[in-house]
């Protein structure tokens, strides 16, 4: 069969044969039909993941779409490197399967599911989100924190307040529900006044930047607070603007400040799955906020560093897959995109 492998940490995969997968004691070999591309997979493939090692040859992708020998379609999750999604076919744990709803397309459940989840998860296991909660999505403009707005309305947040740099992709967030915005742009100053006065009192923060603008969203919030003993459950998901922040002790003892992560070690196998399955049955309700972008699997080396326009993903396709992909590949896709 064929696969994405990479051969070097940092490298772009290559489209190359490989042996078939060999199923374990209660295992089943899936056919995939879609994996996406997304920061995590890229993680992996890089060797960077806080989570992941340096075994080389690995074939990447941390999730996708497929079809069983019986032909039910499921979501596949958790497969890390050397065995990846970006095949034709893989070896999962048959327990491990999800089904995935009826008339929903493959390409488009391999794009948004792992946007969504890391909302989902966020909201539901480690936030606790209540009916009523204000949200403050830190980083609203990529693909993960549109997801969040959607998803922290349609689980009952009474407002939701949305902050990042791009301000046509916050005039999107407005559109998805979000009752005020923040822009990233301007003086420090400036900015964490914009946070003191469109988010003083939120009860839930999920943070997917970190580093400077995590800094002024904390300062602004506890400077401008109403109820200083009112919980602020700050959840930390993702480091797109930078691996460390400042913490000035006086915060944490200033307000009822609670902070914790959501990632890959911050719940167990059992509950995550838990959690994915209902996120799967949430679907079919939602309209996707991240357009999918399908190409070939075969075009993987050339499409694998390519700039796509805010609000979309690549998606993988095997050949052979009964999916839609774009007839000229990646290559149009990056002409008709705007690098992020």
């Amino acid at each position: 069969m064929y696969a994405a492998v990479v051969h070097a940490l940092g490298q772009p995969p290559r489209y190359e044969s490989v042996p078939e997968p060999t199923p374990a004691a209660g295992e089943v070999v899936v056919e995939v039909l879609a994996a996406a591309l997304y920061p995590l997979v890229r993680s992996f493939a890089s060797g960077g993941h806080y989570t992941g090692g340096d075994a080389l040859p690995l074939i990447p992708g941390f999730d996708g779409v497929g079809r069983t020998p019986t032909g039910e379609l499921v979501y596949i999750s958790g497969l890390e490197p050397p065995h990846g999604t970006m095949a034709e076919r893989v070896a999962v744990p048959a327990a491990a399967l999800m089904p995935v709803p009826e008339g929903l397309d493959p390409v488009t459940v391999a794009a948004v599911m792992n946007p969504a989840s890391s909302a989902w998860i966020a909201l539901r296991e480690r936030s606790r989100l209540r009916r009523g909660d204000s949200v403050l999505v830190l980083g609203a403009t990529g693909n993960a924190g549109r997801a969040a707005i959607q998803l922290a309305l349609d689980q009952g947040a009474g407002s939701v307040v949305a902050a990042g740099r791009d301000p046509l992709a916050l005039q999107a967030a407005a559109a998805l529900g979000a009752h005020r915005t923040v822009s990233l742009r301007g003086s420090d100053e400036d900015i964490a006044a914009a946070f003191g006065a469109a988010a003083a009192d939120v009860d839930i923060v999920l943070d997917y930047l970190w580093e400077r603008p995590a800094e002024l969203a904390l300062d602004g919030i506890l400077r401008h607070r109403s109820d200083l003993t009112r919980t602020l459950r700050w959840v930390q998901i993702g480091s797109a603007a930078g691996a460390d922040m400042t913490l000035p002790s006086a915060w944490l003892r200033k307000g009822d400040v609670s902070v914790c992560g959501s990632g890959l070690g911050s719940i167990s196998g059992a509950r995550r799955d838990a959690a994915l399955r209902e996120l799967l049955d949430r679907l079919p309700d939602l309209v996707p906020a991240t357009e999918a972008v399908a190409v070939p699997m075969a075009e993987v080396e050339a499409a694998w560093e390519s700039p796509l326009r805010s609000g979309t993903r690549l998606v993988f396709v095997p050949a052979g897959a009964d999916v839609d992909v774009r007839a000229s590949g990646a290559s149009e896709a990056v002409k008709n995109s705007e690098t992020v």
